[in-house]
Parts: structure tokens; sequence; C-alpha cells
């Protein structure tokens, strides 16, 4: 395990609520493709952090490899209505052109 996940495991046992570190956590393991690790935080986070768009793309994409189509599905659709209202449509037009793309049918 990276020491990078370790400190990230220590400031969360700190502050079990701090979306900063849940979120920065959840980017360590994806980068390692622990696709588990990945959805438990950031269910977590988005239950309590007011994300703009980008951890529903990362919550997607860990949902499809780990073989979870409909919750992947539900979580861009989520996530493009998120974008824009905060003001990022080009993140929520990639969400819906990969929901066009991958998840039509």
């Amino acid at each position: 395990m990276s020491n990078r996940i370790e400190v990230f495991k220590q400031m969360l046992e700190s502050e079990p609520t701090n979306a900063m570190v849940m979120f920065g956590l959840a980017k360590e393991y994806e980068k390692l493709n622990q696709h588990e690790e990945v959805i438990a935080l950031l269910e977590n986070y988005l239950a309590t952090a007011d994300d703009e768009g980008n951890a529903y793309g990362m919550l997607a994409k860990a949902y499809e490899q780990t073989g979870n189509r409909e919750a992947a599905r539900q979580t861009y659709e989520k996530g493009a209505e998120v974008s824009m209202a905060h003001g990022h449509p080009s993140m929520a037009n990639d969400y819906r052109m990969t929901l066009d793309l991958d998840f039509a049918g």
C-alpha cells in the first residue's frame, strides 16, 4: 500500500467526515484500480459533500469496472444533472455522451 494511502487513512481517522480527504483517498485507490474502495469512499463522500460533478464520473467508472452497469448509468445521469447545476456544461455533456455511446439500448 502506498504511503499516500496511509497518510489519507490516518487523516480520515482523525476527521471521518472530511470530504477532501475522502476524495483524495478515493483518487489514490482509483490509481491502483481498487474499485470497491473507490465506490465505498465516493458513496460516503457524495452523501456528505456538495460535489460539482467530478466524483460522479469517478464513481460511475468504478461501478462499470465492477460490472454494475445500472449503477454506473444512474451515476452518470446524476453527474450530468449536478454538473449542469454547478455551471459545468462540458462535464455534463461528457457524461451524456458516455450514456449515449455506452449505455444506449
